[in-house]
């Protein structure tokens, strides 16, 4: 193994390594309110353009590496999905009932 593969491969562990406790969290936890939308729709549609360049290249340890952030940040997009969908306000079921407004004239009770 020369010197290339074995940085690779280490830097490939440390990484994946570095991002795990963060994806395991979000797994268990299913609470990803921290999280940006943008920024993990950014970050997937980055890493379908990057597999076409991963795809070019000899098999090696960038393919572990990127194999393991499209898992990743498709999974943590489908959770924010997931939570994000099952925290939205239940819709009313009579339309007219969202749009009384209370009044503001105090009832004074009669002795």
């Amino acid at each position: 193994m020369d010197a290339a593969m074995l940085a690779g491969t280490v830097s490939t562990v440390l990484f994946a390594a570095a991002n795990l406790p963060m994806l395991v969290k979000a797994v268990r936890s299913r609470d990803l309110r921290s999280y940006s939308a943008s920024a993990l729709v950014m970050g997937n549609v980055g890493n379908l353009f990057y597999t076409v360049y991963v795809v070019s290249l000899p098999f090696g340890p960038i393919w572990v590496l990127h194999g393991f952030y499209l898992v990743s940040m498709a999974v943590m997009l489908v959770l924010y999905a997931v939570s994000a969908w099952s925290r939205r306000p239940a819709r009313a079921q009579d339309s007219g009932s969202t749009t009384r407004r209370r009044s503001s004239a105090r009832v004074i009770p009669q002795a």
